[in-house]
């Protein structure tokens, strides 16, 4: 078996410690990138993904998405298709990164946009 990187042992640490905690609730995971970031909506229970949003979306493409502006949107697009999808309670899978920045303006553009976590 290969070694774990910090990110990796962190990253599946926190995934596996929402799963048992959810209780059958959708998760919230991100993924951030030096260029972009991406979120997307996940019912566990069917293994599909509900809603997704990221900064690679048509509309948001024109403009840097590695910032805390562009996080907002996206957070705020993930949060209108997941409510139109019918999914209002979620738990946040911050997939090992530090909830700061990015993570935290996705986040916080969510719960404004209607998802409760």
């Amino acid at each position: 078996m290969a070694k774990l990187s910090l990110f990796e042992r962190r990253r599946r640490r926190v995934r596996t410690a929402l799963r048992s905690r959810a209780g059958g609730k959708a998760r919230l995971s991100i993924h951030r990138s030096g260029k972009h970031i991406y979120a997307q909506v996940i019912d566990d229970a069917e293994g599909k993904t509900v809603a997704a949003a990221s900064t690679l979306d048509k509309d948001l493409r024109g403009t840097s998405g590695a910032n805390a502006a562009a996080a907002a949107e996206v957070g705020k697009r993930v949060a209108a298709a997941a409510t139109k999808a019918g999914v209002t309670k979620v738990v946040f899978d911050r997939g090992g990164f530090l909830f700061h920045g990015r993570v935290k303006a996705l986040a916080d553009a969510a719960r404004e946009g209607g998802l409760e976590f």
